[in-house]
């Protein structure tokens, strides 16, 4: 029984922050050495160039990267995260799987200065879950729901939740979120056994820290080749911890008609104190030495649009955990890698279920 308590708790950690795009004002230019081009010479073919550190960057190596509103104009993105977890629990080994979609529609509704209020809302989540061999569903997209289950029912609560978001257009920072207490109102009536754990971990922090992806990877002007730009964000989910993501932003300059930007990321984790409490979850963590790695990706952004196009980012998290449950502290071994992408689209990814033919019968009560 141990095992599987185990199992059901550090289960919770593979639901770890989605990679959050993000930008800082500091900004790392490349230092490059000034030096001038010595003249041509008459053999020199079309085309080949001495370093001339002193030109300044063609056209096509500048890219303004500053998102475009427009008044009730909404736009539309679909969230994928594969995330492979194996953990080892008593010298027992087992894997784990999470598939995962989320669907949001992002409508500009109002702006204030230099900030916009803008209206977030879940159209639909996916989810497939396999843990060990025992697989549970649910897809809110599907013409017949999937999935009969307590976790069905938590995700099912999700779709429609909308969020009012004030971001500031000069930092690309969310100052403000709307509809929390709603939210959160929403999810706890599917579960009332979470109820302490989404008060403490859905803070108005928190939402504005998972809302900001959609928008912080970009500076918000133009930009050369070359030039580097950094961001760290927090994310405390309470008793299960703290992440804290570092980002080093490169562009790259152009990719077709899209604008590449390199993203490279650092993972750390921190352990709750003991102070922290378990807010009703039904283990603690008493220590963790986690770490990220090889975390990399690539955000591509459509200049023309005014809008991140898509992107994808990849981490893994290595580690080991001790765990008390029922003054049991155990020790677990945690290997995790996450793969997210991100696309956006002018139309809804979410169409609406087709409605019953006019005139259908109603199909009998049993």
């Amino acid at each position: 029984m141990l095992p599987r308590r185990l199992l059901a708790a550090v289960a919770v950690l593979a639901v770890s922050a989605l990679p959050l795009f993000g930008q800082d004002k500091d900004k790392d230019k490349d230092k490059k050495a000034d030096k001038t081009a010595a003249p041509a010479k008459a053999e020199e073919k079309p085309g080949d160039k001495k370093d001339d550190k002193t030109a300044a960057p063609a056209a096509s190596d500048k890219a303004n990267l500053r998102w475009k509103f427009e008044k009730d104009k909404a736009f539309y993105q679909k969230m994928t995260t594969k995330t492979e977890q194996t953990m080892t629990v008593m010298n027992s080994e087992v894997k784990q799987t999470q598939n995962q979609t989320f669907y949001f529609s992002w409508t500009p509704e109002k702006q204030e200065g230099d900030a916009w209020v803008i209206k977030q809302r879940i159209e639909g989540v996916a989810m497939d879950i396999d843990i060990g061999g025992s697989k549970i569903g649910f897809d809110s997209t599907a013409a017949k729901d999937a999935g009969n289950n307590q976790l069905a029912d938590f995700f099912k609560a999700m779709v429609g939740a909308e969020f009012r978001l004030t971001l500031n257009t000069k930092d690309m920072k969310v100052t403000k979120v709307e509809g929390r207490d709603e939210f959160v109102k929403k999810l706890t009536a599917a579960n009332q056994q979470m109820a302490p754990l989404l008060n403490q971990i859905l803070s108005e922090t928190a939402l504005k820290e998972m809302a900001e992806p959609t928008f912080a990877a970009t500076t918000g002007k133009e930009e050369a080749k070359g030039a580097k730009w950094t961001r760290e964000s927090t994310l405390d989910m309470g008793p299960i911890g703290k992440y804290t993501n570092n980002y080093t932003y490169t562009y790259e300059g152009k990719d077709g008609p899209l604008d590449k930007i390199k993203v490279d990321t650092a993972l750390k984790y921190t352990p709750p104190g003991e102070q922290q409490g378990t807010a009703g979850v039904p283990f603690k963590i008493k220590s963790a030495d986690l770490k990220g790695s090889n975390g990399a990706g690539t955000v591509f952004f459509d200049e023309a649009k005014g809008r991140v196009d898509k992107s994808s980012t990849k981490l893994d998290l290595n580690g080991e955990l001790s765990i008390e449950i029922g003054g049991q502290t155990t020790k677990v071994t945690l290997k995790q890698t996450q793969d997210s992408t991100v696309e956006t689209s002018d139309n809804n990814y979410v169409q609406p279920k087709p409605a019953a033919p006019a005139g259908a019968p109603t199909p009998p009560k049993p």
